[in-house]
Parts: C-alpha cells; sequence; structure tokens
C-alpha cells in the first residue's frame, strides 16, 4: 500500500493491543478509506456493512439484517422493525465468535445508516459501553465520507460516545510524492512536471488516479477523464458535496462563489456572492467545508482572524468550475483546443499556488526552517494615487525574525530571470517593507514546475529556488 504509514500502524496496533478497540475513520469521498480498512484487517473482518445513500430506516434495517445473515448464516425468521431488535440480532451472532483472535465490525458510511430520528447512534454507544468494551477480542471500526457529521456526531459526542473512542484516523489525499509512487505502482511514468499538472486537476485522490492509464499524455488522460462521455470525471462533481453533506446547496453555493476568486473572498464577500444567510447557516457550511478539507482559511499577513479570507483549496473543485461546468456537452477532443489558451495559463497559475500551499511541510523543509514556528497566509497591497499595488502568493511569517515572500509560477519551460524580472522582484519586496513596516529580515524564495536557468539576475535577488523535484522525496 501506497503511504499511510502512521495510519497503518495505528490500524495494525489494534490487532495487538490487549483489549477491544473503537476508531473512526473519516476522510473526504474517494480517499481511500474502505480500501485502508480492507488491507489492514482483512483477514479479521468478522461484519462488513455499508450505508446505503438516500435510503429510509426501513431499507437500513433490512440492508443490515441481509448482511447480518450472510455472514451469520443464521436465517431471520422475523425481520426486526427497528435498530434495537437489529443489534440484539447482532450481538447474538457475534456472541458465537471466536475470542482468541479480533473481530473486526467494519460499518462503512455509517451516516448513512444514521438517519434522522432512528436512534442508531444512541444504540450503537450502549452496545459499545455494555458490550463490546467488555471484552479484548472486538475492534469497531465506523468509517465515512461526512467528516464533519462524524465528527459531530461521534468524536465529539456529548452522550454515550463521550470519550469512547481508541483512534481517530483522518485520510487525507496523497502528496505530491505519495502520488508518484502510487502511479508507478501501476507502471505508469510521468514527468514531475506533468505528475504536477496532473495533481492541479485532481489532487491526491486515489480513485481518480487510479483510472489513468498506462502510456497516456496529461492532455489525453483529461480528455479521457473529463469530456468524454463516460468518463470517470465529467459528472463526479454531481455527487461530490451530495455525499458529503445533507442539504449541501449552501456548501455547493459557497464553492462555487470561491472558485471565482484568485486571492480569496472575506465572510462578507462570500455571503453576498452565495446569498448564504449571515450566522448559522453560513457559520455550519463554512465550519463543514474547512473541516472537510475543501476550503482553507487563511489570515493576510499583519491582520488578525477577523480579516481572514477563505479560498477553495481542493483542487477537483476548481478545475470543475473553470473548465468541466460550462461544458458537460464537450465531447472527447475538447481538451485539446483548451490546452494552449490563456484560460488554461490563469489557471495554471492559481492552481500552482494550491498545490504550493498543500506542500507547506515540503518547502519548510527544503528551506531548513521545519522546526521554526511561523504563520502562512497571503498579502494584497491595493495601490491607489500614492502607492503601487502588488501582490504576494504565499508569506512564511517566521519567530525567528525572517520572513520569505514566496512567488509561485507554474511554466511551460524552464525558467529565465531576465533583468526586468529581477527588478521587478526587488520593488516588491521594498513595497512589502515599506507598507508592512516590518523590520524582520525580508528572503525571497522562488517556487515553480522546472528547474531554472542560474544567471546573476537570479543570484542577486532571489535566495531559495524550490521546483516540484523538491515536493517529491
Amino acid at each position: 500500500m501506497v503511504g499511510r504509514r502512521e495510519q497503518i500502524e495505528t490500524l495494525k496496533g489494534c490487532l495487538s493491543a490487549n483489549r477491544s478497540s473503537f476508531v473512526a475513520i473519516t476522510g473526504r469521498r474517494r480517499v481511500g478509506k474502505t480500501f485502508l480498512v480492507d488491507e489492514v484487517f482483512k483477514q479479521n473482518i468478522c461484519l462488513r456493512i455499508t450505508g446505503i445513500q438516500n435510503a429510509d430506516q426501513k431499507t437500513q434495517i433490512a440492508n443490515f439484517t441481509q448482511k447480518l445473515m450472510e455472514y451469520s448464516k443464521i436465517p431471520v425468521v422475523t425481520p426486526p422493525k427497528n435498530w434495537q431488535q437489529v443489534f440484539f440480532l447482532l450481538k447474538a451472532y457475534l456472541n458465537g465468535l471466536p475470542t482468541d483472535v479480533k473481530q473486526v465490525i467494519f460499518l462503512d458510511e455509517l451516516p448513512w445508516m444514521a438517519t434522522a430520528r432512528s436512534s442508531f447512534v444512541q444504540i450503537l454507544a450502549h452496545i459499545w459501553n455494555d458490550y463490546l468494551s467488555k471484552h479484548k477480542h472486538f475492534i469497531l471500526v465506523i468509517c465515512g465520507s461526512a467528516t464533519s457529521w462524524i465528527s459531530k456526531k461521534i468524536v465529539n459526542d456529548k452522550g454515550g460516545l463521550h470519550n469512547r473512542l481508541s483512534h481517530v484516523v483522518h485520510l487525507k489525499p496523497f502528496n505530491l510524492s505519495e502520488t508518484k509512487e502510487f502511479l508507478e505502482s501501476k507502471g505508469i511514468q510521468m514527468t514531475n512536471d506533468a505528475l504536477a499538472e496532473i495533481y492541479m486537476t485532481m489532487g491526491g485522490i486515489p480513485f481518480y488516479l487510479d483510472s489513468i492509464k498506462k502510456g497516456d499524455s496529461v492532455s489525453s488522460t483529461l480528455d479521457s477523464m473529463c469530456f468524454s462521455e463516460g468518463g470517470l470525471l465529467k459528472y463526479e462533481y454531481d455527487n461530490l458535496y451530495k455525499a458529503l453533506f445533507e442539504n449541501p446547496e449552501n456548501h455547493e453555493a459557497i464553492v462555487s462563489a470561491l472558485a471565482t476568486s484568485k486571492s480569496g473572498r472575506t465572510r462578507k464577500e462570500i455571503t453576498q456572492k452565495a446569498k448564504v444567510g449571515e450566522g448559522g447557516p453560513y457559520t455550519r457550511t463554512m465550519d463543514e467545508l474547512l473541516l472537510s478539507g475543501f476550503v482553507s482559511q487563511q489570515t493576510p499577513f499583519g491582520k488578525k482572524k477577523q480579516g481572514a479570507v477563505y479560498r477553495l483549496t481542493d483542487e477537483f473543485s476548481l478545475f470543475y468550475h473553470k473548465f468541466i461546468k460550462g461544458n458537460k456537452k464537450a465531447a472527447k477532443g475538447y481538451w485539446a483546443t483548451v490546452y494552449d489558451t490563456q484560460a488554461y495559463k490563469i489557471w495554471c497559475g492559481y492552481a500552482f499556488e494550491v498545490l504550493c500551499f498543500r506542500h507547506l511541510p515540503e518547502i519548510k523543509q527544503k528551506l531548513g526552517i521545519s522546526g521554526v514556528y511561523m504563520e502562512t497566509g497571503s498579502y494584497v497591497h491595493r495601490g491607489d494615487h500614492t502607492s503601487e499595488g502588488f501582490q504576494i502568493d504565499l508569506i512564511l511569517d517566521r519567530k525567528d525574525k525572517a520572513i520569505n515572500l514566496c512567488e509561485c509560477k507554474f511554466y511551460q519551460s524552464e525558467v529565465k530571470v531576465d533583468k526586468v524580472y529581477a527588478e521587478k522582484l526587488l520593488k516588491r519586496k521594498a513595497l512589502f517593507r515599506l507598507a508592512t513596516k516590518t523590520r524582520k529580515t525580508i528572503f525571497t524564495t522562488f517556487i515553480t514546475n522546472y528547474p531554472h536557468l542560474q544567471n546573476d539576475y537570479a543570484s542577486s535577488v532571489i535566495d531559495s529556488y524550490l521546483s516540484v523535484d523538491d515536493f517529491i522525496t
């Protein structure tokens, strides 16, 4: 299995623990939660049930009962009418299992099972507290893409499940290094530059990456997956947020509002653009988007939390709104007409900034400042009749009295810093010091997808240079 080393060790620890374990696994749709459980616990699963999306309580109970019969080989003469009766049958089945090996009960997409007013969570808490936790040979694993639901209803439950979880395992998308490792495990070789383009489109989502075909270029891959009839990603967005959130209209409206802004939007700008009600509706929705990793909150340099801006940082959502949403009728071959356009180049610039924010740990490590506390953000100075406006993509504001002004640029070929560009970088540094009145040492850091051509201009204005190669270790 690629990556997931820390998560694998956590789950394997449950197999050797001298007690029963209760594990919650979260992560966005298609990130590989089910695959992880199957790989680690495949020899120990005694019951595996997946909730049914948008099904009512009666259907969920029937599905659970059917799976219970398949595993237990015992027919259910009188179908249960509620969850209490279902868990009575479950307990009877578990009582007959060997106690000298770990028995894993895997409830996948649990938020779909726990329909409104069904008392599912309360009864699950009871069987854990009253039965499973009293033994040493059970591992209860719950899983779901609705990260915010599991966080609220299970992880932070104030009732019977309060402080009952042994482990909370959150799966993030692969980083670039893991993405490269995953594709190479399938026999797919890509240059690091091509890999960055793929990542900027679909992120490090294993399910998406698994559909890339050996021998296809970046262009043919996107054309096939995003614009051809039957392509995996052509209609993926239609179900992405619906599978994660109840009443996802507000989530989709906020994502749509953020997709059209390169520098992010404030709370006020979002509510006006998305037409989402101030107060509770907005706060709940934004909290869920932040927790699920679709949106990031950034505090611009020199401002307090009240000045925070929000940016859409889900790669696929960004690509969808830019190229797929208005082109659902596009057929195979469409992407070739877009690939060299100005719109594509503009999108590449923003998507590469998102990639850099996604790989801040790698950037800090390459700069040798992993152990230094810092705050990250961006900076926009609005020009007027007295001063020139400018923008900085990424700022590392360090507690060791230094600041890195990061220039994140995506290029189609090797980078050459000429006299004009060098003067621009020097002027920007001077303007930043003047506008912010900072007394810290300021470094210029250049981050791009291609190695740069070293010359006197570059060495005189750039303190550190990173490329995509440095993200892949």
